[in-house]
């Protein structure tokens, strides 16, 4: 059996008719139908049923014929792998990228990949850390970007940048009167408007408050980023917000007053994560130092 034979048994599957399927193989009928009734003895059962009008498959036939199409479809997957290897730009990679991170940052450096590589394909999967992480592990994403610490001896880690958190206040709360960068003792007291549990923000956003004598609001936990600046927006507390997600093209939200910490402000660093075994592991670097690049004019530091 090899693949040859696996290609002539679909192609029979499909068009029912030995004649179409040589034709669709670039075989003479003779050559398809004499490997089709190898196969068959080499399995020891038949896998269709002939008749001079119409070609069947047997029920062993149906179930070997949808083995057979994984089994190609895993040999075209090895090709493209082989392919991508020798011609990584011209392949497909798959990043993986956690939700407050994702819409502020994409935008910013996809199209300076493009531009780098024009002929990559980027697949984009937005997902929670965890679930990033799983799918680097099963194969199913080529790279993640993620934030630090990320404690895994399988990936390799290249730092990319590091960006402040910032205080976003009600405009009527008591420190919006200040003018100034403000210092992490202001957050005393606080009770700060969290994200829910699964994302890397709130354990971020919860070691600042632990460290500075600040608190959760309880009763509440967002979903996402927009959620928690519209419901300071409305009054119903402050929170913590990474720079990029208030940077230009984000839109300004009345009704809300952003506070700048004097150093060392609360930060978090971003990393860009593959697996040590990756065929692309001489390619990737390049892939870093183009984000590294594109988010040198933004406001954050680089690494």
């Amino acid at each position: 059996m090899n693949l040859s034979d696996l290609r002539y048994l679909v192609a029979v599957a499909d068009h029912r008719h030995f004649g179409r399927a040589a034709e669709a193989c670039f075989v003479s009928q003779p050559t398809l139908s004499t490997q089709i009734k190898k196969l068959e003895k080499e399995l020891g059962v038949e896998l269709f049923e002939r008749s001079p009008r119409q070609v069947l498959l047997t029920a062993a036939g149906a179930r070997v014929v949808d083995h057979a199409r994984q089994a190609l479809t895993q040999a075209d997957a090895i090709r493209d792998v082989a392919r991508q290897a020798r011609d990584p730009e011209s392949g497909t990679l798959r990043v993986g990228v956690f939700p407050t991170l994702a819409p502020y940052l994409l935008p910013h450096i996809v199209p300076a990949l493009h531009d780098r590589f024009p002929h990559l394909e980027l697949l984009l999967v937005e997902e929670k850390t965890e679930v990033v992480l799983q799918q680097l592990h099963d194969g199913r994403l080529d790279v993640g970007l993620l934030a630090l610490p990320v404690d895994d001896g399988m990936l390799h880690e290249e730092p990319l940048f590091e960006e402040d958190f910032v205080l976003a206040v009600p405009t009527d709360h008591p420190l919006a009167r200040i003018r100034k960068k403000i210092d992490l003792s202001a957050l005393a007291g606080e009770q700060l408007l969290l994200l829910e549990e699964g994302h890397c923000l709130r354990a971020q956003a919860l070691s600042v408050c632990q460290l500075n004598g600040a608190g959760e609001r309880r009763g509440f936990r967002a979903t996402s980023l927009e959620t928690l600046r519209q419901m300071v927006a409305a009054g119903v507390g402050t929170t913590l917000l990474p720079e990029l997600a208030v940077h230009e093209p984000v839109p300004h939200y009345d009704g809300v007053r952003l506070l700048r910490f004097s150093a060392p402000a609360p930060s978090r660093h971003i990393a860009m994560y593959w697996r040590t075994t990756s065929a692309y592991g001489d390619f990737l670097p390049q892939v870093a130092h183009v984000v590294r690049t594109a988010v040198h004019a933004l406001p954050v530091r680089t690494g």
